[in-house]
C-alpha cells in the first residue's frame, strides 16, 4: 500500500493551481470537470501518480470558501534549504506564516506558508 494524494477543497482553483505550480513549483497533472455533479478535480505534484505521492484539488461549483476546522494539519514539503525556499516564496508574493527556524523544541529547520485557501504548508529541510 502507499499513500495516493490529499484532498483540499479550494474556492477558487485557478487561483489554488497557481499557488501550487508558481510558488511552490508542482505540475498540474490532470484536471476534469464534472458538469453532473457540478464539481472540478485538478491533480498536482511533483511527478507523475504512478511514483509519486499528489495532492487533488477539489473545487465544488457552488462553493467559493470553506472553514478550515481545527482537525486539519498541514501539508509537508521537503527543500533543500528552507532560508532560502522561504525568502524565495515571500518574494514571489507568497504567505509566510512562522519564517524559517529551528523547530520548537528540536533542531530540524522549519517554516509555513499559507495557501490561497489557509491552508498551511511546512517546508522542511532535507536530511543529509
Amino acid at each position: 500500500m502507499r499513500i495516493l494524494h490529499t484532498m483540499l477543497r479550494v474556492g477558487d482553483l485557478d487561483r489554488s493551481i497557481r499557488f501550487y505550480t508558481e510558488l511552490l513549483g508542482m505540475q498540474l497533472l490532470r484536471r476534469k470537470d464534472y458538469p453532473e455533479g457540478k464539481f472540478t478535480l485538478a491533480f498536482i505534484g511533483y511527478g507523475d501518480e504512478a511514483d509519486n505521492t499528489v495532492i487533488e484539488l477539489t473545487y465544488n461549483w457552488d462553493t467559493d470558501r470553506y472553514d478550515l476546522g481545527n482537525g486539519y494539519g498541514h501539508i509537508a514539503l521537503e527543500v533543500d534549504d528552507v532560508y532560502a525556499a522561504t525568502d524565495d516564496i515571500r518574494e514571489r508574493g507568497g504567505k509566510i506564516i512562522r519564517d524559517a527556524g529551528p523547530m520548537n523544541a528540536g533542531t530540524t529547520i522549519i517554516s509555513f506558508v499559507e495557501d490561497p485557501d489557509g491552508y498551511p504548508i511546512e517546508l522542511i529541510g532535507r536530511k543529509h
